[in-house]
């Protein structure tokens, strides 16, 4: 796949390293600009797709944009504009830009736009992925002993997130389950947010109940509190005894209406494990499909 090289033009440093870090991830190689004025100079680099903030000091993104068409007219160009400024995504549509993102914007987005940009600029026809082509890759997702406690889990979680930089304007999407491993690497199970919740629930819960009478003794008016001392029960069980064992697998070769379809015939499949040549390799979601959903929309 082509690399595309993005030009990320904002005054504010700490969001320009962070949109680099994260687009980098992606796959995405990135040229940073503080300016309008140092963004025409980085012109010369030949980026493929331009991400321009609207309100920065000296040049502002509406007169950078206008210096850009004049220059590279094919050049296509994202605005960042701020939330609810009509008349700004107005303009900015008016002067050429290619497309607008309200900020706080979410990278996954940023990162559908940007290729929509680049494949509308080189007339790349849009080619249907597959399985692995969408998935998280393996070595990207939370991984845990299965004789790890839930605590542990959470804990692993957190510090996941907190690698997952980001900013009061641009946010990258995390996960909320995490891989269970043996002792030997290999994946025995998944531990999703339903699993818990599920233990957190008390197993009288689920017990058959003869009679309404007896039924009504758990009525939910004398939950008060209950969630709360159930989850402190539960936070130092081993999480293979909470885990989905049966994680639903997926071909990295499968096309992507067969992995919609198993999504949606199985319950269980929401998060599935996608192998290649045997040997699993991602975690594929139903965040992914949407995102491919609204890419294909994106570009018709």
């Amino acid at each position: 796949m082509v690399k595309i090289k993005v030009l990320m033009v904002d005054d504010e440093e700490r969001f320009r390293t962070t949109t680099a870090k994260i687009l980098a991830r992606k796959g995405f190689e990135t040229i940073l600009a503080a300016s309008g004025e140092e963004a025409l100079d980085k012109l010369g680099e030949s980026p493929d797709v331009v991400v321009l903030d609207v309100k920065m000091g000296g040049l502002d993104g509406h007169d950078t944009l206008k210096l850009i068409k004049a220059k590279l007219p094919d050049l296509p160009v994202i605005m960042l504009t701020g939330h609810g400024d009509v008349s700004g995504a107005k303009k900015a549509h008016e002067t050429g830009a290619f497309d607008y993102l309200a900020k706080p914007c979410d990278v996954d987005l940023l990162s559908v736009k940007v290729q929509d940009a680049y494949n509308y600029a080189n007339k790349v026809a849009y080619i249907e992925k597959l399985a692995g082509d969408i998935m998280i890759p393996l070595e990207r997702y939370t991984q845990i002993p299965q004789d790890s406690t839930v605590r542990d889990a959470i804990k692993a979680l957190e510090k996941a997130m907190r690698h997952l930089l980001a900013t009061d304007r641009l946010m990258d999407t995390g996960h909320r389950s995490v891989l269970v491993t043996a002792v030997d690497g290999s994946v025995v199970g998944l531990l999703c947010p339903l699993d818990l919740i599920d233990a957190v629930r008390p197993a009288y819960l689920s017990a058959p109940k003869p009679s309404m009478a007896d039924s009504l003794q758990y009525s939910a008016m004398f939950w008060q509190g209950l969630f709360t001392s159930r989850v402190k029960e539960v936070m130092d069980q081993p999480v293979r005894d909470l885990m989905s064992e049966s994680l639903p697998v997926i071909d990295a070769n499968a096309n992507l209406m067969d992995v919609a379809n198993t999504m949606v015939t199985d319950p269980s499949a929401r998060r599935m494990l996608v192998k290649a040549n045997g040997s699993p390799v991602g975690i594929v979601r139903e965040q992914e499909l949407f995102y491919e959903i609204a890419k294909i929309i994106s570009s018709s």
